[in-house]
């Protein structure tokens, strides 16, 4: 069967992880953190008004098709906006990003593209680069290999903070359009590749940066929840918002699915793997009264319910 697992990633295996980490990271916890681990962004008070968001990321294995596509720039992007994203579901405003490119042996010419890439995304979302890292290191990767990651920062005045804590049964999911596939599943993809030419329109399409898509939804109306759609797709990153006791009925035919994803249905990638996976085309899902739902201007894919773990899919129930 044509898998994630089987193309040698194990998502159970990243959350072990994350719980075998828990208690270092608590260890570390001082008066002025809020929130637990495992949130999008982690969260520091400055002050009784004012918490800082910031979150860590890479761009993973497709930056291997994007270097052969010659599309580093675009791979850049993908950093910047992922970073951005997470901290747009706190509500929080980016100020300032640092990278870290390493190498067996670095390419000037690729890092700045890199670098360019980032830097585009970060003059949308007026965030300085303050400054980075690169590192040429032969004896940890191996010729021919690249990294590229990064921290961003942000601010949010804690009255316009989003928690999920307002959320409630019968509050609308909505769904903002996804590019494509964003920065994850590239494992599979490459597996499903091999070494044959591709296409990198279809394939490495940049992340969408959501920030100006948050601010109109919050202008819109009061907004409850927000997910960024990364590894582990919907069923992965919805819960991960939502208050204890309550989960979502999700509708997978209630929106529109970039045309990447009829190409591994063709490559015979299973609709419960993609489920597993992808974005399937829904790159951040907000939570918003269901009253509200028809001011968004994105489809409702779904409605909060107790009695339901974590996401179930409408046509699967």
């Amino acid at each position: 069967m044509t898998t994630y697992r089987n193309a040698g990633v194990s998502l159970a295996k990243a959350e072990e992880i994350v719980e075998r980490l828990r208690a270092a990271v608590e260890s570390t916890r001082t008066e002025r953190v809020e929130g637990s681990l495992g949130a999008f962004a982690g969260l520091y008070a400055l002050d009784d008004e004012r918490l800082l968001a910031a979150t860590t990321d890479g761009v993973g294995t497709k930056l291997i098709l994007s270097r052969r596509a010659g599309r580093l720039f675009d791979a850049g992007v993908d950093l910047a906006a992922h970073c951005a994203n997470d901290l747009a579901t706190t509500g929080a405003k980016p100020l300032f990003f640092l990278d870290y490119a390493a190498a067996g042996l670095l390419d000037v010419a690729e890092v700045a593209e890199l670098v360019g890439g980032a830097a585009s995304v970060c003059r949308e979302a007026g965030c300085a680069i303050l400054g980075g890292e690169t590192a040429e290191l032969p004896g940890i990767y191996r010729e021919g290999e690249l990294d590229f990651a990064g921290t961003m920062v942000g601010l949010v005045h804690r009255d316009e903070l989003v928690d999920g804590s307002r959320c409630e049964p019968g509050d609308a999911v909505v769904g903002l359009p996804a590019s494509g596939l964003h920065a994850n599943g590239f494992t599979l993809v490459r597996r499903l590749l091999g070494d044959e030419p591709f296409d990198a329109d279809l394939l490495l399409a940049p992340t969408r940066l959501y920030l100006e898509d948050v601010g109109r939804l919050r202008s819109a109306c009061e907004v409850r929840a927000l997910a960024h759609v990364t590894g582990g797709g919907i069923p992965g990153n919805l819960p991960r918002v939502l208050p204890t006791g309550l989960g979502a009925r999700i509708d997978p035919a209630s929106w529109e699915r970039p045309r990447v994803f009829a190409w591994l249905d063709e490559r015979g990638v299973p609709e419960d793997e993609q489920r597993r996976v992808f974005n399937l085309g829904v790159g951040f899902c907000a939570v918003v009264p269901g009253a509200d739902a028809g001011r968004t201007g994105f489809p409702v894919i779904g409605r909060l319910a107790e009695g339901i773990e974590g996401v179930v899919w409408a046509d699967e129930a």
